[in-house]
Formats: C-alpha cells, structure tokens, sequence
C-alpha cells in the first residue's frame, strides 16, 4: 500500500502542473454570458468576448502581456 502513494502524489502534482500551463485564467476571472447580446463580460477585469462559448483566457492578462 505505501508502495503507491509516492506514484499518486507524483501524479496528482503533475496533473496541477498540467493544468496551470494549459489555462490563462486567474482565480478572478468571473465571466458572465449576457444573451441579449451574445457577448460574454468579466465581472473583475470587464473584458468582452462575443460568441456562444464561454472564454479561456482572462483579457487583463492578455493585456499585460
């Protein structure tokens, strides 16, 4: 049994490392759809993004880049 939990813990840290490179999203990045228009909003940082799906990168770090 404790032969396998130094895999699982390599394996849990891998999989949080994956999924900071793969996501440009801050933990304030609030997106809201507003259909009347078919945009998306960012309650923290107010960009804008038009269509149906919703947005995977936050625009104040694009902006800052």
């Amino acid at each position: 049994m404790l032969i396998f939990l130094p895999f699982l813990l390599t394996g849990v840290l891998g999989y949080f490392l994956w999924r900071h490179k793969t996501s440009n999203l801050t933990r304030n990045c609030r997106w809201r759809q507003d259909r009347r228009v078919d945009e998306w909003r960012c309650a923290f940082c107010g960009g804008k993004e038009a269509g149906p799906d919703s947005p995977r990168d936050c625009r104040q770090m694009s902006q800052s880049k």
